[in-house]
């Protein structure tokens, strides 16, 4: 008789790289907002640098209510509070193949 020992090789569930983090700050950096979803709580305030050298903008793309922040030079901070649920998604205008998304939960 063999036991059956099946629990033993069953992995834990892993958290998907494409999950979005839970965190309030996005670093920009080698042309890519990191991480580039995120999920925060309603009323968070999101803060993104640009460690890049080249200026960036944090741009909503569809949203007239979501974050607008200029042009970011290199070491420069945007801030940008999120009071509405919802998914917000933003490029930078001057580069848009630069995409991210906040979603903000209740």
């Amino acid at each position: 008789n063999v036991p059956n020992n099946t629990s033993q090789n069953q992995t834990p569930n892993q958290k998907s790289s494409t999950q979005p983090t839970s965190t309030d700050s996005v670093t920009i950096q080698n042309f890519a907002f990191m991480p580039a979803d995120i999920t925060v709580k309603k009323g968070t305030t999101v803060t993104w640098t640009n460690n890049d050298s080249a200026a960036h903008t944090v741009t909503a793309i569809s949203s007239s209510s979501g974050p607008s922040s200029g042009t970011l030079n290199q070491g420069d901070k945007y801030t940008f509070t999120f009071n509405t649920a919802g998914m917000f998604h933003y490029r930078c205008s001057i580069h848009p193949d630069m995409l991210g998304t906040v979603t903000v939960t209740e």
